[in-house]
């Protein structure tokens, strides 16, 4: 009954209709294969050049990119060759040459590829986490074929393209396999191709056959999001709604279907008013999928240049106040906190710089839609060529301390870095159990960090997402929300009371377990100072520091030191203080070990109050 509960006042009556409607309609499908009939839509393609780019001025920029860099894209775009895929933006996956697209090569299991998609599971404890499958099969590695080609002129890349274009075709009938299992992939394998075919067919190589696989594969892919669209846009509501509709657009355009065309832009407008709010902030709660949405943003306003229709002046707007919010969470290099769900995904990988490096995007959306750059002259300019293409005069901007009330996230900045924590009013549903959480970065380290993802097919994956893997509090066998399944998280915790300006943070999280946390950051002219009040049942309460630095116990507190030297100390009122290995996932399917600091208080009277002084080395003193 709780869940039902839940479902009805969290998620709503509509969502929950439509949900089971799903459902029945997989059931359905299942059950009498010759309904899925009923769904489908005729889909005529008459054109493909819905793209166009500079590619004299992107060559040019490839060939002005650091020795080491270009030799990157070159080993990258090399194995991708032999059927070895950067994945995740940081894995090595080997599907085997020629690929194997039905193929994970982590549990080394092969799929069914003659199975109806309908008929696979979603998770399989013995494949694995499916999302390996589709990584090959989203084509990212298109890019860099076509940059690596561009670099050198080697013909061989051209062909890379060509050949795994038609094998994958010829491997993947429609609607068999795996890789047509969600739309949102179907969209991003279906833009990917489209601009690798785009750039080599401006370099005059690319041929007839070429051109006649687009199409096939444009109509596949199209197929698949027009009649599977329902589920993105009424059940899930997050950056798949973005994708397919970016799907819809193109494909749309290439069938000339006008009237579909425009219907797709006034959704996409609907859809940045419900899921951006107009502070910036995203409603799916992740910096990764808010960069993943921008990045599709780009992609549609590229678009836009042979539509001719662009989204309104109020989307802009949202769109242009979400690239502040990330601007002003980001370290000097461009990272971000690792914040809410996190799959790895740059899904348009024209850029040199690293995965974890946030200034790519947020450059060319905010050119994009203001029509200034938000940085001066970097790598990160490649992106801003690919989608936006002219120059652009930089804005003058500075990082400052900020508070983002509809958003959840408050900022305090000091001389080397900034304290980010969040509490958050849920509108749509959240993902981890992060309630303040702390994040602190100091002298370019991450001190007090994220642990991220992992994976949503694993049992590291659901430890990183609990409350326990964030730096906040947790009352013993207490989750802050209850969760089923890898998604669905319910009984959303409230807040209230929230107080900021640039030098202090207060704010409640009220639980429905049962509980309350106030967390109160002051900033001090030697770091923060942070005062915890819980109230609530139980019989003691855990406060949580990860950190990818080493700790030293010292009497009183402890000291976190990087590369040998003390960078911060943090002193606690009371409480047991006990180290323990940990793990961050800064990138899909991939861990590291830190420690993470738990200091045990027992509660008295219903209540446990415990404060923190945070002391930051190497800091110039602030009057």
């Amino acid at each position: 009954m709780t869940i039902i509960r839940a479902l009805l006042t969290e998620y709503g009556m509509g969502w929950t209709i439509n949900r089971l409607l799903y459902s029945a309609k997989l059931k359905m499908m299942m059950l009498l294969p010759s309904t899925e009939k009923l769904f489908e839509k005729t889909v005529d393609v008459k054109r493909i050049d819905i793209f166009e780019f500079d590619v004299k001025a992107i060559e040019g920029f490839l060939k002005g990119l650091s020795k080491e860099k270009q030799a990157e894209i070159l080993a990258i775009a090399d194995k991708a060759l032999n059927g070895v895929i950067t994945g995740f933006s940081s894995i090595e996956l080997d599907y085997g040459n020629p690929i194997n697209w039905h193929y994970t090569p982590l549990t080394k299991i092969e799929i069914n590829k003659d199975a109806k998609w309908y008929c696979i599971p979603d998770f399989d404890q013995k494949l694995g986490d499916i999302k390996v499958i589709w990584e090959a099969s989203r084509f990212t590695h298109f890019f860099y074929f076509v940059r690596a080609y561009l670099l050198t002129g080697d013909r061989k890349y051209y062909q890379g393209f060509s050949q795994q274009l038609k094998h994958w075709l010829d491997n993947n009938p429609y609607p068999y396999g795996a890789n047509y299992k969600c739309g949102q992939e179907c969209t991003l394998r279906m833009i990917n191709a489209l601009m690798a075919y785009t750039i080599f067919n401006c370099c005059g190589i690319a041929s007839v056959g070429d051109e006649k696989n687009i199409r096939i594969l444009v109509e596949v892919c199209y197929k698949k999001v027009l009649a599977n669209f329902f589920y993105a846009h009424k059940c899930i509501k997050n950056n798949h709604t973005f994708s397919e509709i970016c799907g819809l657009i193109i494909g749309a355009w290439c069938c000339e279907d006008e009237a579909r065309v425009r219907k797709a832009y006034r959704l996409l407008d609907k859809e940045i008013e419900s899921q951006f709010y107009p502070d910036g902030g995203f409603k799916q709660y992740s910096f990764n999928y808010q960069r993943f949405t921008l990045q599709i943003v780009e992609c549609i306003c590229k678009a836009s240049e042979k539509t001719g229709i662009n989204i309104s002046e109020e989307s802009k707007n949202r769109i242009k106040n979400s690239v502040l919010l990330m601007f002003q969470v980001q370290n000097d290099t461009g990272d971000v906190p690792n914040y809410g769900s996190n799959d790895g995904a740059l899904i348009f990988p024209v850029t040199s710089c690293k995965y974890r490096d946030f200034r790519p995007a947020l450059n060319t959306v905010y050119a994009l839609t203001e029509g200034f750059r938000l940085y001066g002259n970097g790598d990160y300019d490649e992106e801003l060529l690919w989608f936006g293409g002219a120059e652009t005069p930089k804005v003058k901007t500075e990082h400052k301390s900020s508070a983002f009330y509809e958003s959840g996230f408050f900022t305090i900045r000091h001389d080397g870095g900034f304290l980010m924590t969040y509490l958050q009013d849920f509108k749509s549903r959240p993902a981890h159990m992060d309630q303040l959480h702390i994040d602190l970065w100091h002298n370019g380290v991450n001190i007090l960090c994220d642990s991220g993802t992992y994976s949503y097919a694993s049992e590291i994956g659901k430890e990183l997402t609990s409350t326990a893997g964030h730096n906040t509090v947790k009352i013993a066998g207490i989750e802050q929300m209850n969760k089923r399944g890898a998604f669905l998280v319910y009984d959303w915790t409230s807040r209230k009371n929230i107080k900021y300006d640039a030098n202090v943070f207060s704010g409640t999280m009220v639980s429905r377990n049962g509980y309350s946390h106030k967390r109160q950051i002051f900033k001090t002219e030697w770091g923060y100072k942070i005062e915890d009040v819980v109230n609530g049942k139980g019989e003691y309460c855990e406060f949580y520091f990860h950190t990818p630095c080493e700790v030293r116990v010292v009497p009183g507190g402890f000291e976190l030191l990087w590369e040998g030297k003390t960078i911060c100390t943090i002193r606690n009122s009371d409480g047991d203080i006990e180290v323990k290995k940990a793990y961050r996932s800064l990138y899909y399917l991939q861990k590291e070990e830190i420690n993470c600091v738990v200091i045990r208080c027992n509660i008295n009277d219903k209540k446990c109050i415990m404060n923190f002084n945070i002391v930051l080395l190497n800091e110039r003193r602030q009057s």
